[in-house]
């Protein structure tokens, strides 16, 4: 009697004869069942090379090499399996997967559409489908494919803060209102819950609702970065400045490299006519942070109100540049201009600052018929 080991040894043996001699679809799935999965990624290839318009063995291929994480050289197999039979089921889940995986979310959305028209009812393919939008950051199409099934799964944390957070990012704040009321009733201690609910209430113009959200991140956690900055702009958009400082400060007490503190603590004392103590503030605000407008463009402000003319000229500048269709930078862009005699560029920049003023006008004007309609029943779609 042969001993097991033996045995081990002599099928091995024969399998490798086989694959020398015809390597054969046969031959690479027994080695795919023993777990030996490098052997049976060289017999698939075999296979494709003897035999280069098997799509099933291209598809067999992409398999054994997923298995093996090796998801890079999995996709051009499934995507030349799916170029020999697009008809081929389960392999655009499959691709979509091996895109997915490497993050590759814009690549995996195609494929996953794909495995969505081959099975309409497929759960799975259309969640995917979702969180491939998200992690695209196409947040309205995330939502689309996200909500359904989201409500027919009403336990699945991960799924209703992924579609909570696409709704909040794609302004849908309703939307987003909803999903993150749902996310509190589980988890009603949630700082990061609580701030995001609050940014979806100040997103529907509830703002002193909005406070009593960060308030309660505050709480939760008040040593996460970014709560307290988030409750002190709310402060600040409703003018209270006394509230706001404290929160600011109590930012950069845990992180005294945040800009946007730094920015809007610089903007109160600018407001406060304070324009010797915001001007250390702004400096520090924009250095730190190359894109936030704010910071340019009160530094601008407060260094025309010092004469600082040409250091007020690069700052405005580059707030105009940041938000080319805001009017105020040009707006204090002419008055510097004017105030260096500068009457040609002071007579552009108001000119540009009146245009986009008057755009700004139009698009916030409700768009109304020119003529009556001809019925006052409902047209029909």
């Amino acid at each position: 009697m042969l001993s097991r080991s033996l045995k081990c040894a002599l099928g091995a043996l024969l399998l490798a004869r086989a694959m020398a001699q015809s390597p054969s679809p046969a031959t690479a799935i027994a080695l795919e069942q023993q777990g030996r999965l490098a052997e049976a990624t060289e017999a698939w290839r075999a296979v494709t090379r003897q035999n280069p318009i098997d799509a099933r063995a291209f598809a067999s291929l992409g398999v054994v090499l997923a298995k093996q994480d090796r998801y890079a050289e999995a996709v051009p197999a499934y995507e030349k399996a799916l170029a020999l039979n697009p008809k081929l089921a389960g392999i655009p889940l499959n691709l979509g997967l091996a895109e997915f995986k490497q993050g590759h979310f814009e690549e995996a959305i195609g494929p996953f559409h794909a495995a969505v028209a081959q099975d309409p009812k497929s759960t799975q393919a259309r969640t995917l489908l979702g969180f491939s939008y998200y992690g695209a950051r196409h947040f309205s199409e995330a939502v689309q494919y996200l909500a359904p099934i989201a409500k027919l799964d009403p336990d699945n944390a991960e799924l209703h803060q992924t579609l909570a957070q696409s709704c909040l990012s794609s302004k849908n704040y309703e939307c987003a209102q909803n999903e993150f009321r749902l996310l509190l009733e589980k988890d009603p201690d949630s700082s990061a819950t609580h701030f995001l609910m609050g940014q979806a209430l100040d997103g529907l113009g509830k703002t002193e609702e909005a406070i009593g959200e960060f308030q309660a991140a505050t709480k939760a956690a008040p040593q996460d970065p970014n709560i307290h900055f988030g409750l002190g702009f709310l402060y600040w958009k409703l003018h209270q400045y006394d509230d706001a400082t404290r929160e600011f400060n109590r930012e950069l007490a845990i992180d005294p490299a945040n800009a946007q503190a730094l920015a809007y603590l610089g903007d109160i004392e600018m407001k406060k006519d304070n324009f010797v103590g915001a001007l250390p503030l702004l400096k520090k605000a924009a250095l730190l942070g190359k894109d936030l407008r704010i910071a340019y463009l009160d530094l601008g402000v407060v260094l025309t109100q010092q004469k600082q003319y040409d250091e007020a000229l690069a700052a405005l500048k580059r707030a105009a540049n940041l938000d080319p269709t805001a009017a105020d930078a040009h707006y204090r862009l002419a008055r510097v201009h004017q105030a260096l005699g500068n009457t040609a560029e002071a007579q552009k920049e108001f000119a540009k600052a009146q245009e986009l003023h008057a755009r700004s006008d139009e698009a916030n004007t409700p768009k109304t018929a020119k003529s009556p309609p001809a019925t006052s029943q409902p047209e029909h779609p």
